[in-house]
């Protein structure tokens, strides 16, 4: 299956930019978001390279965003570069649970494979074991008591875009896999 992020900005632009003023954009080589200012009208999420599988995390992110952190530069979040201590590490890990379980079942609407990120090439990223079981629990809560109403909404729109079963089904999350 094709995945051109041109599709993605479309499925998201179409579920979001009128009723959050928010669009996705092919970004350069870091992902950022921007909200709407004086010399920007709408809400930016810029994703790296035109990397369909960044859109997805940045699409993520957005998603577990509140109205507040959506106000925010990054949603507010600190980021630390590549090159992490082990310790440094957990800390981000606790902050990308959540989005990246949307993003897996994002990538799984989309028919995707998806990649759990540590986003620490030249750092100590110890062992990744824990952080992986954590998405996975996560993705059960959501299939157990449903998305956030913005994620819903997204994951439908690629399952009807790329015709995929629209029901998240635990057995196709294998966490052995990402």
């Amino acid at each position: 299956m094709q995945h051109d992020y041109n599709d993605l900005i479309y499925i998201f632009n179409q579920c979001f930019e009128q009723a959050y003023n928010t669009r996705l954009v092919k970004g350069g080589d870091e992902p950022i978001y921007l909200p709407a200012n004086e010399h920007v009208p709408y809400h930016a999420i810029y994703f790296a390279r035109g990397f369909y599988s960044s859109g997805l995390h940045e699409i993520a992110h957005w998603l577990v965003a509140g109205e507040a952190r959506r106000q925010l530069e990054d949603f507010g979040y600190w980021y630390e570069p590549d090159g992490r201590s082990p310790a440094r590490q957990r800390e981000f890990e606790k902050v990308e649970i959540k989005p990246q379980a949307i993003e897996w079942i994002l990538s799984e609407a989309a028919g995707l494979r998806f990649f759990a990120s540590h986003d620490n090439i030249n750092g100590e990223p110890g062992d990744a074991a824990p952080f992986k079981q954590a998405v996975y629990e996560q993705v059960k809560t959501y299939a157990e008591k449903g998305l956030p109403k913005r994620a819903e909404q997204m994951r439908k729109a690629l399952c009807a875009f790329y015709g995929t079963d629209d029901k998240i089904e635990l057995s196709k999350f294998d966490v052995t896999r990402i």
